[in-house]
């Protein structure tokens, strides 16, 4: 029996990252850059308004706030017209308003000395003004306005090249393409990135009892549970999937559908047929195509799985129990961390916290068990706790309802046979697109 480290290392191993592909900017996100992303402009690329409210010389507004002096008659403004100037009172500056400006405006504005144009959140900064007055510090004069505070140079402005200067790296070679990183690249006029895609996945179910769920099952048929509900897995880890569905039993049309798959995919991951003489039929149709091997793998749900590298581009082909449970498990452990790897991400497994048991927890020993959990967490202490979902370990595993109540899977050492109340175990939280 393989151990779970090494079959992972086995799998691991063939990985493969799809070549760098250039989309749209709309189609990048959650996707690893391929390109250094060099800023060819500044940005902003003009002097513009950083708030709604006046444009002025922030000389001219200097005296606004400040008290005023308590001998009056000797006190000299430096031309700046005051209002309801009382000693020891703030003193009050009145700009007439020669204009108005809004974003988008093409034509330059021209301000003098002492004068105040209205500006817009984004509209170019008029000649000769270099600070905003915002709104709320002015009464909101038309003709003339009242300014009841002072602003410094550069205040509420902002200034060609603040946010990236041309030579710039916008967006890094490596890093993850999120809401932030697509904006900053319409910031700097880039309609399309290099990216490595999503590594490509296809879905084959197999067993002569399955139908599609858009049939009703006849005597001793079941649904085809697993081509979706492996689907859905590989798109929640990150994949571009193709859901084949059912391929029939028959060798020669089994390679056909396989080899058709492989031409096509980065990943190809068959369901059902793995145990006793089915797994051999499996094994033996697709000889041909290349080396794949059904071993036993020291984990429960899931020990039987098979592995191999098929196709003339040794495309990772993962053959994975007819067991619902058993087949999620198993891809979750196995098939993710490879789908992971093929998007970049440098952490590919999920996140291991510790947790405390709040119940006993039976496993099988000598088997690695990735148990159905229900995590929480206690109000008062902040800890973790875990419970089991299901109380047998060998029983319940095909039970699909339980797993659909997991949010997580309790990771129990292979020399672990039992678990009491309180007892610290790792625990794989289960968060989606995580």
């Amino acid at each position: 029996m393989r151990s779970v480290e090494d079959h992972l290392s086995l799998v691991t191993a063939a990985a493969v990252a799809p070549r760098p592909v250039r989309v749209a900017i709309s189609e990048a996100q959650g996707l690893m850059c391929a390109e250094e992303v060099v800023t060819e402009h500044p940005m902003p690329g003009f002097d513009q308004a950083a708030v709604d409210g006046f444009a002025v010389r922030a000389v001219d507004v200097a005296l606004a706030g400040v008290p005023a002096p308590e001998d009056l008659d000797e006190f000299d403004a430096g031309g700046a017209e005051l209002i309801d100037l009382e000693a020891n009172e703030p003193m009050i500056v009145s700009l007439p308003v020669v204009g108005e400006v809004s974003p988008g405006a093409r034509t330059p504005t021209r301000l003098q000395p002492r004068q105040a144009v209205r500006v817009e959140t984004g509209a170019p900064m008029p000649t000769l003004a270099d600070a905003v007055v915002p709104l709320r510090w002015t009464d909101g004069g038309e003709s003339k306005v009242k300014v009841g505070h002072g602003v410094e140079s550069g205040d509420y402005v902002r200034r060609v090249g603040d946010d990236v200067q041309p030579g710039d790296v916008a967006v890094r070679a490596g890093s993850i393409i999120g809401s932030a990183q697509v904006g900053l690249l319409a910031a700097v006029g880039r309609a399309r990135v290099l990216v490595h895609p999503r590594p490509r996945l296809s879905v084959i179910s197999i067993g002569s009892e399955l139908v599609d769920i858009d049939r009703t099952p006849g005597p001793g048929q079941i649904y085809d549970v697993n081509s979706y509900a492996l689907a859905a897995a590989a798109r929640d880890a990150g994949a571009d999937v193709n859901r084949v569905g059912i391929a029939e039993r028959d060798s020669s049309r089994m390679r056909e559908v396989v080899e058709a798959q492989l031409i096509r995919s980065e990943i190809v991951v068959i369901c059902g047929g793995i145990g006793g003489q089915a797994g051999g039929a499996v094994v033996d149709a697709l000889s041909d195509l290349g080396d794949l091997e059904i071993v036993r793998v020291a984990m429960h749900p899931g020990s039987v799985q098979g592995f191999g590298r098929l196709g003339r581009d040794e495309v990772p082909t993962f053959l994975l129990p007819s067991n619902p449970v058993s087949a999620l498990v198993s891809f979750e452990v196995m098939v993710r961390p490879l789908i992971r790897i093929a998007l970049g991400k440098r952490q590919p497994m999920r996140r291991v916290i510790k947790a405390r048991t709040i119940g006993p927890i039976a496993s099988v020993k000598g088997r690695k068990g990735y148990l159905r959990g229900q995590l929480m967490r206690d109000e008062r202490s902040g800890e973790y706790l875990v419970q089991v979902l299901g109380a047998s370990p060998t029983g319940s595993s095909h039970l699909l309802a339980e797993l659909a109540e997991a949010n997580c899977l309790i990771i129990v050492d292979s020399d672990v046979e039992e678990l009491g109340i309180g007892d610290e175990v790792e625990v794989a939280f289960l968060a989606q697109r995580g």
